[in-house]
Formats: structure tokens, C-alpha cells, sequence
């Protein structure tokens, strides 16, 4: 199946929405507020006045894709198991069928708010496509190359950002993220592998603050499209380094 089933298929009829016939977008949810506690997420209904949508996802989590009819949605964002305080509440959120969505958690909590992508999942049966997006709230804007390579695949990339995608050959790709303002290496990211025929997200997640910056790659399609973290602590050590 080209979309995965979230464990809370409320999403799908939470709050009375009707799956009309017709074009149907696909939304995912990641977390990638570095402070935050693990979350509920209430789509188009008041915590506390029905179920989440999705329950208890963890920081450095995605979900898989679920269809959604066109629509304007409301994400209304709780820590886990409580219905207060909302931390994010988004309405009017314009859903459009026949695309796909990420709605991201980024910031830290006390700044937490949604980022809303658009994912391009186009499959290319003979390359992998892969996109970076820049959601450590407190690193500078970073470039990104394969090691040691002179022209970067993703450049300037800001906080709450995305770098775009492009097309790869599929194999094993050792990235360095590199800080924009002088070109020094942030963040290795080695041993990522990539399959033709696949959609891949890179996250820059976490933050120096918290000594806690890694990435994290989410296969996007095909399913399942959960999140496998690559534990990596170059931006950690490039910081002790400046004290």
C-alpha cells in the first residue's frame, strides 16, 4: 500500500469527517520539538471532547501517511495523556487531495509550533529521492555534501526549512553537514542508505543547547514510514569546541 495506517485510525473519522469519493491527500505527523514530552494529537476536535488522533509520539517519531478528504483541518497538540495545556493549535489549516502532507513540531516548547510541508513522494523507479529539512532550533543555516565533496547537495538551508529534493543513485551515501557561515563540519551523517524506487526525509532534529543534535531519516514511501534515527553528535563536539 502506498500509505501506512496510523495505530489510531481515529484519524479517520475523528471529529465526524466524512471520506467523501474523491481526491484524498495523505498527512503525517512528526515530532521534532526537542524539549517536548511525548504528545497527543486532536484533529478537528478539543482535546478532551473525543479521542486523539494519534497518542503518545515521541520526539524523533513520524507516523505514516493516512488519506484525508480536501479540507480545512484544525491540529490541536497536548501533552500525552492530558488534555491541557494545548501546546499547538493550528486551525485553518488548508488540506489539498492528491497531495501529501508532513505537519512537523518544531521549536522548543516554550516557541513550539507547526511546520507544514509539502511532500513530493514521485517515485523514480531507477533513483532513491531524498529531501534535508532543518528543524534544530538553534543551529545556524548548514549546507550539506556527500564527504569530503566540493558542491553541496543542499544549500543554505535555514531553521524550519526545506532544502528540496533531489534524485540520487541508490546505495550508501556517508553527508556531512556543514555550517554555512564558514564550511566547517557540523554534523557527519554517515552510512545512509538509500533504495531506488523510495522517499527519504533527512531531519536535522535536536539542539546545542541540550547537546542533543542528530539526524534522523524517515523512509516516506513507500510504508511504513517510521523514523530511524541516526545517533550522531558532530554539532555536540563542534560546540564544546567553541567554549
Amino acid at each position: 500500500m502506498r500509505r501506512s495506517v496510523l495505530s489510531s485510525v481515529a484519524l479517520l473519522s475523528v471529529a465526524g469527517l466524512c471520506l467523501a469519493a474523491g481526491a484524498q491527500a495523505g498527512v503525517r505527523v512528526v515530532h521534532a520539538s526537542p524539549d517536548a514530552p511525548n504528545v497527543d494529537v486532536y484533529v478537528n476536535t478539543a482535546p478532551g471532547a473525543g479521542a486523539a488522533a494519534i497518542s503518545n509520539l515521541a520526539f524523533r517519531s513520524a507516523t505514516g501517511y493516512v488519506s484525508l478528504p480536501t479540507s480545512n483541518y484544525r491540529f490541536r497538540v497536548t501533552p500525552a495523556g492530558a488534555t491541557s495545556p494545548v501546546v499547538i493549535d493550528a486551525a485553518n489549516v488548508p488540506i489539498q487531495g492528491n497531495q501529501d502532507y508532513s505537519v512537523v513540531a518544531v521549536n522548543f516548547l516554550s516557541s513550539i509550533s507547526p511546520l507544514v510541508l509539502n511532500d513530493d513522494n514521485t517515485i523514480n523507479p531507477t533513483q532513491a529521492r531524498v529531501r534535508f529539512v532543518h528543524a534544530s532550533p538553534d543551529v545556524p543555516t548548514v549546507d550539506i555534501f556527500a564527504a569530503g565533496g566540493v558542491n553541496p547537495l543542499f544549500n543554505a538551508v535555514n531553521f524550519g526549512t526545506s532544502g528540496g529534493y533531489i534524485s540520487v543513485n541508490p546505495g550508501t551515501y556517508n553527508l556531512e553537514v556543514r555550517l554555512d557561515s564558514t564550511g566547517a563540519v557540523a554534523l557527519p551523517v554517515p552510512g545512509v542508505q538509500l533504495q531506488a524506487g523510495s522517499v527519504y526525509t533527512i531531519f536535522a532534529m535536536g539542539s546545542l543547547r541540550d547537546s542533543n543534535v542528530q539526524a534522523v531519516l524517515t523512509r516516506d514511501i513507500p510504508a511504513p514510514g517510521a523514523a530511524a534515527m541516526l545517533p550522531l553528535a558532530g554539532l555536540v563536539a563542534l560546540r564544546r569546541r567553541r567554549r
